[in-house]
């Protein structure tokens, strides 16, 4: 029995992270039908950040305003004396439940100035670049170059100063895997060979929008070259969002409530710069169809739900652990697009993943080699960390 028991609670951790990973994948295939949709992007980055502010500020203040202790009824009195503010005792049997209200850190306007910065660079800039490199190239091509984020990450906190690089072989092996990785992504990009399907099973959910003027248009034709660097910009926005979230936890230790702050700052600029952008009103009407629903998705499924699953499994395992698993979601998203949208990989396309995914481990492998840096990397994408028992490796999941 107790073998099972410790059987289960290891395989806990893995079933959440693959779940964590279908539902990037399922994000990166509804991203793209509403892309050939016709959709304004800026609009619907507006509408996403708005939905996942929504469910983050509940979840803020009910994770992070209460503990909730089980024990003894002799636990009561240690509240006492300690002279413990707490909110609701009950008494089941000899079980006492205690529910005490979190004393919050102070929201200063330097706190504030920082959500807005956060909002800014991790949520705005990074959600918009990430749709039109999306719209511009394949959620494939997505999938793949996300795993460049540790390595990004790297050079971005070593322009902070927040990193400090090594010459043993933990420096030399991010170095070289950095090197690795963008050159992977750029023979991606720019290098296709003989092409060849995955699994054909003639389903193209892409087929009713062939034929209409969205997909004509020329902001949404396939762009490899633009959508590079769309998706690099995403990818480099975001690693300077967690530089910057690192200066922020300090000051506010809260991952839940800053992540509710970023996505309330990123939602009013977002619609702000979509309102520059987007006059026109019919634009910004949501119908029972794909566009709300993916909206819906992404601002609660993705940012939220995934976002406590990896803060679940950061806890019991570890940030190594949960960056293992990011090449997975480019396995998920290729064989989806294959099945789904006829997506035809290339030569070029399955050398520039394996050199990605290379690229990755070794700038991992080089992290856990080291002693953890002052870097933190908490929340939205990014899981929130213990600062005491959890690894200071970035974890690379779907910028998106």
């Amino acid at each position: 029995m107790v073998q099972n028991h410790e059987a289960s609670s290891n395989l806990k951790p893995v079933i959440m992270m693959v779940i964590t990973q279908i539902l990037y994948t399922v994000m990166n295939i509804m991203y793209k039908l509403v892309a050939v949709t016709g959709m304004n992007l800026n609009v619907f980055v507006a509408y996403r950040l708005m939905f996942s502010a929504a469910f983050m500020v509940p979840l803020a203040l009910i994770l992070e305003r209460y503990i909730i202790y089980f024990s003894k009824s002799s636990f009561l009195l240690y509240l006492i004396n300690c002279r413990i503010n707490f909110l609701i005792i009950l008494h089941i049997t000899d079980i006492c439940i205690v529910i005490i209200r979190k004393r919050r850190p102070k929201l200063t306007w330097v706190v504030l100035f920082q959500a807005f910065l956060c909002g800014l660079i991790g949520a705005a800039a990074t959600q918009n670049l990430y749709i039109v490199s999306l719209a511009l190239t394949s959620p494939t091509f997505l999938a793949a170059i996300s795993n460049l984020l540790p390595a990004i990450t790297f050079v971005v906190a070593l322009c902070f100063r927040q990193e400090k690089l090594t010459l043993g072989y933990s420096g030399i092996a991010k170095i070289v895997g950095t090197v690795v990785g963008i050159g992977g992504a750029m023979l991606f990009t720019f290098y296709r060979g003989p092409v060849f399907t995955i699994w054909s099973t003639h389903i193209d959910l892409l087929r009713q929008y062939h034929n209409t003027n969205s997909v004509s248009s020329s902001s949404h034709k396939n762009n490899p070259a633009l959508g590079f660097l769309a998706g690099f910009g995403s990818i480099l926005c975001f690693g300077i969002w967690l530089t910057v979230q690192a200066k922020m936890s300090k000051k506010y230790p809260c991952p839940y409530s800053s992540t509710a702050l970023m996505c309330i700052m990123g939602s009013i600029q977002s619609v702000i710069f979509a309102l520059c952008m987007e006059r026109d009103w019919n634009q910004w009407k949501m119908g029972w169809d794909i566009r709300l629903w993916t909206a819906a998705y992404s601002g609660i499924m993705v940012s939220g739900v995934a976002v406590v699953l990896m803060s679940w499994c950061v806890q019991k395992r570890g940030a190594l652990f949960v960056s293992i698993f990011a090449p997975l979601v480019l396995l998920m998203v290729a064989l989806a697009s294959s099945l789904l949208l006829e997506e035809k990989s290339s030569l070029g396309s399955v050398l520039g993943g394996v050199l990605i995914v290379c690229g990755l481990y070794m700038v991992l492998w080089g992290e856990s080699k080291e002693e953890p840096s002052s870097l933190v990397l908490p929340s939205s994408t990014i899981a929130p960390r213990n600062s005491k028992s959890i690894d200071s490796v970035p974890v690379p999941m779907s910028v998106g």
